[in-house]
């Protein structure tokens, strides 16, 4: 489905970062924290996310008022990915974070003390997956093994996106070790394609419809070609907020699990929120192909991802998951 999006949308997507402009749909609040509308107690959150269509389901539960009835006033951090995030979870910046697994992973073989408390969405294990690894139609570039010796951008080098590439290209016959992988923010994958400073880029949507739209090649979807049903994005926090506020953080597990339902039921919802958010065109919002949200990790991938990435060294040893997973 023919998918578009202003350029002027792209150049203020582009602009986010994390300690940069934030998106809160939830009531002023004052110094103390309290909320100044409604006269009951708010309690303020600051959750860093990918400026991405997975994120309409937060955000579409932010303007049905989900978190705010389990008193919670969220605050939106725009982040480019997981890994960036942490730092800011660190230093008590932010309170939880949405993003790939990886950036928990390693932070667990440091012992940063880092949570994956639930999981966010996860990639569809058939049919048009959430992301995928595009080109130019002029490119040459049509299946996985024709990625050897090319340059391909991912969000975060090293976590899930070039892991899972590095793997369907091998599984391919291709030699992924020849792949030169190159960090680009996912809405500047198209004019980088253009400019000809990439061969192929890993993007989720609305970014990869702007690029299949318009002649491009869908690749492989890395995710689906790897680990079927891989999560796409977690919820993280710190063990140290669990200790210090294990109500909050119950609170908000309880509200992101409504959260994750009602994107489920409310198809339509999130894709007004993202819309809304991403400033695309409804048209556009329609043909997003949205993950699977669920809190449910059992299914998540998250020991077959650490699996692979100790086989392709990019670790040396898988974290202990009863520190690093603890469903709230």
């Amino acid at each position: 489905m023919k998918k578009t999006l202003a350029a002027v949308a792209l150049a203020a997507v582009a602009a986010l970062t994390l300690s940069g402009c934030t998106d809160s749909a939830a009531p002023a609040t004052s110094p103390s924290g309290d909320s100044t509308a409604g006269g009951g107690e708010m309690r303020q959150v600051r959750v860093a996310a990918l400026p991405i269509a997975e994120t309409g389901a937060l955000w579409a539960a932010i303007d049905a008022g989900i978190f705010e009835d389990h008193g919670l006033d969220v605050e939106v951090v725009p982040a480019q990915g997981g890994a960036q995030a942490i730092p800011a979870l660190l230093s008590g910046d932010i309170d939880f974070a949405i993003g790939q697994p990886m950036g928990p992973i390693r932070a667990a073989l440091q012992d940063l003390g880092v949570v994956i408390f639930s999981n966010y969405a996860s990639s569809l294990a058939d049919g048009e997956d959430v992301n995928s690894v595009v080109a130019l139609g002029d490119s040459g570039i049509t299946s996985p093994a024709d990625l050897a010796g090319k340059r391909v951008s991912v969000n975060s080098i090293g976590a899930a996106g070039d892991l899972t590439i590095r793997k369907a290209v091998d599984d391919a016959g291709g030699d992924s070790s020849t792949i030169q992988f190159v960090e680009v923010a996912f809405p500047d994958v198209k004019a980088q394609l253009e400019a000809g400073n990439i061969d192929a880029g890993w993007v989720p949507d609305p970014f990869r419809g702007l690029v299949v739209s318009g002649g491009g090649v869908d690749v492989v979807s890395p995710y689906q070609a790897t680990i079927p049903g891989l999560t796409v994005l977690t919820n993280f926090t710190t063990q140290e907020k669990i200790d210090a506020d294990p109500q909050l953080v119950a609170d908000y597990a309880a509200a992101m699990a409504e959260a994750q339902q009602y994107a489920t039921d409310n198809e339509d919802a999130v894709r007004a929120a993202i819309v809304k958010n991403l400033e695309i065109p409804e048209a556009a919002a329609a043909g997003i192909t949205l993950p699977n949200f669920t809190s449910d990790l059992d299914d998540a991938g998250i020991e077959k991802l650490a699996a692979l990435a100790v086989q392709y060294k990019y670790i040396d040893a898988e974290p202990d998951f009863t520190k690093l997973i603890q469903p709230q």
